[in-house]
């Protein structure tokens, strides 16, 4: 069914192991992290709109429930009993936050700034560890 690779691997037998199991949660973070890049601008956009409550998106705190289901195991052990298709982020909107205006909007600019550079800091950290992931595994596959 499935041939040698370039590297002499042969793919199917990669497809059945965990070697992805970095890779899939990687890009898990990174899809979360471009949504909440896109909630932060949908803020920016919406900061004069009377009324509006910020939205924000929450990943990580999904991420550390899951990890810490398994509990007393190795952090490779943790990522590989992950349920991927049940990892998903938290859209929600803030509506504990104070409201900077007098017309209920509780958009803050210089806060929205912060945040959306925080948060392609992230995005490029995750790209650049999902990079060195296939890097690593181009270099066991040669």
């Amino acid at each position: 069914m499935f041939e040698k690779s370039e590297w002499g691997v042969n793919m199917s037998s990669l497809l059945n192991t965990n070697v992805f199991d970095y890779v899939n949660v990687l890009d898990k973070a990174a899809d979360a992290a471009w949504l909440r890049n896109d909630a932060i601008s949908n803020n920016l956009a919406n900061v004069d709109t009377p009324g509006y409550k910020r939205q924000d998106v929450d990943f990580q705190s999904q991420l550390s429930r899951a990890l810490r289901r398994s509990r007393y195991t190795s952090m490779d052990a943790k990522v590989a009993n992950l349920k991927t298709n049940r990892l998903s982020p938290l859209c929600y909107t803030d509506y504990a936050g104070f409201s900077y205006r007098i017309d209920g909007n509780n958009v803050d600019v210089d806060t929205e700034g912060v945040y959306l550079a925080k948060n392609q800091i992230t995005y490029q950290g995750l790209n650049l560890s999902i990079t060195q992931e296939f890097q690593n595994l181009k270099a066991v596959m040669k």
